[in-house]
């Protein structure tokens, strides 16, 4: 297929220069080469008049099935309007791009509050997990059946903090 492309650009007629944007529309810059290509093809023409008008319309329609945010109410002839439609296909370009950054801006601030949510939630677990740790530890001071380094083995707590919560009386 892309040894046929290569081919079909050598050749000069107008069906080449048709082929040439069908297969140019994904790229704005290659679509207005392919549009350069077709104008300089329709010039050559000793029907350039009529060819100009035909593949006008047919260029109108077929950027309307791109969706392209392009004036086209203007656009009367490719040869002498080309100019219009370069800074068109232009604002078109940068339209895309744009949407393009806002998309990629909102599914990364989307990727974002999901990823802090879990993380404040693992943060949040862990958090109520030393409290929870805490208060046993202040229950078995409390009961004072168990000396401070069998409480330090079990919670994982070292001793300089159960002497310091020990000195808190919080228990």
């Amino acid at each position: 297929m892309a040894r046929f492309f290569l081919s079909i650009q050598k050749v000069q007629s107008v069906l080449s220069g048709v082929f040439s944007i069908e297969k140019a529309s994904t790229s704005r810059e290659n679509l207005q080469q392919a549009v350069n290509r077709i104008v300089a093809i329709i010039k050559s023409d000793p029907h350039k008049e009529r060819l100009d008008r035909v593949i006008t319309r047919w260029l109108k329609r077929h950027l309307q099935r791109l969706d392209a945010a392009v004036d086209l109410k203007q656009l009367n002839s490719l040869v002498e309007d080309n100019e219009m439609l370069a800074e068109n296909l232009q604002h078109w370009a940068e339209k895309e791009r744009m949407t393009g950054e806002q998309i990629g801006l909102q599914k990364g601030e989307k990727l974002g509050l999901q990823k802090g949510e879990r993380l404040g939630i693992q943060k949040g677990e862990k958090l109520g997990l030393q409290k929870g740790k805490k208060e046993i530890v202040i229950s078995l001071i409390a009961l004072g059946s168990m000396p401070d380094e069998q409480i330090a083995k079990v919670s994982g707590f070292s001793l300089e903090e159960i002497a310091t919560l020990r000195k808190d009386g919080s228990h």
